[in-house]
């Protein structure tokens, strides 16, 4: 349970899409006092209409915050929000002494660093990124890695545990390493399943009895139960998108030269996914990876059922 005897104070909460709505809802439930902005004015008012204040800007989120969190899709976002351009100041300047910035974003680790180092004087920085997609953080399961200083660490996990479980994961952009490790082997098993259902049934096996087989064997993974009923259902799962995919792929890219081994299976769902990217451009959902072994082989991966999308179901 978290620690309420850590009192946090007023928090903002920069990014309300997909990921990030679903996380301030959450920490607005749990009662904290959230001010919250995003670029995008329906997500801001659904924000305001679940309890939060609204702020004019990301610097007008930062000033009035002594957390502030943000949840963006990529790092270029997380640069502009936080540093600003020319036209427009950033949240970072904005930031008080004593505050603390939580990127929950997947970022680069150099970023983070970067960005941490040109906090004003009395900021303490951590990384959160976080896996468990949106089921996971409309319910509270999402899995959080944070790097960071041990006092800015705790303090964050007293707020941060109100969204799933917290795994301290070492200094500072340590969290964006994980993150990037799980995404990694994610990729893996996603491209591979269609993979597998292919050689199935080209083999004359049902699909049904496929799956069944997959999830009472050894085949059995979290891709598996959580992933393969958006193919069955034919949405993919647009909740994350191929492009986000190629993103986080691109960042592994960059973890990938500082490792003296060649990492072929990384390297092959590299080629599968900027594949799919291709053929069905970057905004399609993400197991379309799987798509294209349903078009190269004639086959149909829709399953008879009642699939739900998972961050429809309500428990």
């Amino acid at each position: 349970m978290p620690d309420r005897s850590v009192v946090p104070g007023v928090l903002g909460f920069i990014g309300l899409g997909n990921m990030g709505g679903p996380m301030c809802d959450r920490l607005l439930a749990a009662g904290h006092d959230v001010v919250a902005y995003d670029l995008v004015g329906d997500r801001l008012d659904a924000a305001v209409a679940n309890g939060a204040t609204a702020a004019t800007s990301a610097q007008d989120c930062a000033s009035r915050a002594d957390v502030l969190l943000t949840s963006l899709p990529r790092p270029d976002h997380v640069e502009r929000a936080m540093a600003g351009t020319d036209e427009q100041p950033g949240a970072l300047a904005a930031l008080r002494p004593g505050s603390l910035w939580i990127d929950l974003t997947t970022n680069r680790k150099d970023l983070v660093a970067r960005l941490a180092a040109a906090a004003p004087a009395g900021v303490d920085v951590v990384d959160s990124p976080v896996t468990g997609a949106v089921d996971g953080a409309r319910h509270g399961r999402l899995t959080l890695f944070l790097g960071g200083d041990p006092a800015p660490v705790a303090r964050a996990t007293s707020i941060l545990e109100h969204l799933g479980t917290v795994i301290a994961t070492g200094a500072l952009g340590t969290g964006n390493v994980v993150k990037l490790v799980t995404n990694q082997l994610w990729f893996v098993a996603a491209a591979a399943l269609g993979e597998g259902f292919a050689v199935g049934m080209s083999h004359g096996v049902e699909l049904d009895t496929l799956y069944r087989a997959i999830t009472e064997s050894v085949g059995d993974s979290f891709v598996a139960r959580h992933d393969a009923p958006s193919i069955f259902a034919g949405h993919y799962d647009p909740s994350f998108t191929v492009g986000l995919c190629l993103k986080d792929l691109g960042l592994l890219a960059e973890l990938q030269d500082g490792v003296d081994a060649s990492l072929p299976l990384t390297d092959a769902a590299r080629a599968a996914f900027t594949e799919a990217g291709e053929r069905y451009g970057p905004d399609v959902g993400e197991l379309h990876v799987a798509k294209r072994l349903e078009d190269d082989t004639g086959l149909s991966f829709r399953l008879a059922g009642d699939w739900p999308a998972p961050w429809e179901v309500d428990e």
